[in-house]
């Protein structure tokens, strides 16, 4: 037994029948980061909420002429007012290379010039997120988790799988129901762990066996086919790392803390999955089964759970009329939901005396301001984990600063030390201050 392993067993109590987590106990320390003796560091967490086809940019902004914490709380926000002191509005972010007005999630977390390979029509780079795993998901049980939603609409997100793409710029699937949600995240495989673990020794041999065919041909190939070989290989390592991280948590049992919910009933759409993906991610962070999270969100059936009868894409065209009233609809339902997020956050306890909101930073937004607006991205950011100091609306000066900026500020704010990130040309400063 690794002291790994220990260290994440005395985190649970084990009956023949159930296992229950234990809260963060100082005496005991927090998996690793911290010995008996010394204080408990709770983890960073960071939570990435992508929105899609944007806002209704004329009763969504607050007033880009009030600065500070001075500001009023636009119609769209104002479900947000109890927590005002507690997240920050920024205007004026932008993707520099953004060119498709249906496109709100596919760069946003990325900065990616879709034609920055010569000769091709589609390229990507990796994600703030997945930046961020390779450093806060080494020692919880997923690296990161994705989230979804069903059914082949993209709702104004654009191509991928997901809000995350790998460092090969390729994306990386999303859990896209409720339900595949909490099956993933709490409910353990009943296969014999020795069933289990052939299981993957079996997966490893297939990868040796590929690796070694594919060697096998890689000598006189031209430079685009090495290339193309060499991005092959990476992913084949990605996914080795994979299969080893799996190995070590064969014998940890899932667990989640008593109020999660309950199993998710089949077929829940709209602003109730929206709801219960959220819960289902705090009870994720109270049982540190993964500390990155991004969730692509529904808009055609989150609209028409709304009672709306038109789809998102007419909406997200809207002029006066019936059209903007389902775009402010959504804006306000959005809010509520966020609200309920940061509600959680603040009320469920974390470690030493702090709070999940204290250590996490969450981020709501899109690539898609309004209709085919693609300036001034809808931007919210929540909670403690990076240091951002809250309470008010910052208007930066450039109109064109790179969305990328702000990712890089919330990587290095949490603790990710990194000098660039996409397109950035560098720190919010003001974030902090």
């Amino acid at each position: 037994m690794t002291s790994r392993s220990t260290s994440r067993r005395r985190s649970f109590l084990r009956s023949s029948s159930a296992l229950v987590a234990l809260p963060v106990l100082e005496s005991l320390g927090f998996r690793r980061f911290a010995s008996a003796a010394e204080p408990v560091a709770s983890p960073k967490r960071l939570v990435f909420l992508g929105m899609g086809f944007g806002v209704t940019r004329e009763t969504w902004f607050p007033d880009i002429n009030q600065l500070g914490a001075d500001y009023e709380l636009s119609e769209g926000l104002q479900p947000l007012s109890a927590h005002k002191k507690d997240f920050t509005v920024i205007q004026n972010l932008a993707n520099q290379f953004s060119n498709e007005a249906h496109w709100g999630s596919t760069f946003w977390l990325t900065g990616a010039n879709r034609y920055a390979e010569p000769g091709q029509s589609f390229h990507n780079s990796v994600s703030a997120d997945q930046i961020a795993a390779e450093t806060l998901g080494r020692d919880t049980r997923f690296t990161s988790i994705q989230l979804g939603h069903k059914g082949p609409d993209k709702s104004g997100h654009g191509p991928g799988l997901s809000l995350a793409w790998n460092r090969q710029g390729k994306p990386i699937a999303a859990l896209n129901t409720p339900v595949a949600a909490f099956h993933r995240l709490f409910s353990d495989d009943n296969t014999p762990l020795a069933q289990r673990q052939a299981a993957l020794r079996k997966q490893q041999s297939v990868l040796d066996t590929v690796l070694e065919n594919a060697r096998s041909v890689s000598r006189g190939l031209t430079k685009s086919d090495t290339d193309k070989l060499d991005e092959y290989f990476q992913s084949i390592r990605e996914i080795e790392v994979r299969l080893a991280k799996e190995e070590e948590w064969l014998d940890v049992s899932k667990s989640r803390p008593k109020d999660a919910p309950n199993a998710p009933e089949e077929g829940l759409e709209g602003f109730e999955e929206v709801k219960i993906m959220y819960d289902l991610m705090i009870a994720a962070m109270q049982v540190d089964a993964s500390r990155i999270f991004t969730y692509r969100q529904p808009l055609d059936t989150f609209i028409s759970s709304l009672g709306a009868t038109i789809t998102a894409h007419n909406m997200s065209h809207y002029g006066d009329g019936a059209r903007m009233d389902v775009s402010r609809l959504r804006d306000q339902k959005q809010s509520e939901l966020f609200a309920h997020f940061i509600k959680r956050l603040k009320d469920t306890p974390d470690s030493n005396g702090t709070t999940l909101f204290d250590n996490s930073t969450v981020a709501l937004g899109s690539n898609i301001n309004s209709i085919h607006y693609l300036t001034n991205c809808p931007t919210i950011i929540t909670g403690g984990g990076a240091g951002v100091k809250h309470g008010r609306q910052l208007v930066l000066n450039d109109p064109q600063t790179p969305l990328c900026n702000l990712w890089l500020s919330l990587l290095n704010g949490s603790g990710i030390d990194i000098a660039s990130h996409g397109d950035s040309t560098g720190r919010i400063d003001e974030l902090f201050v």
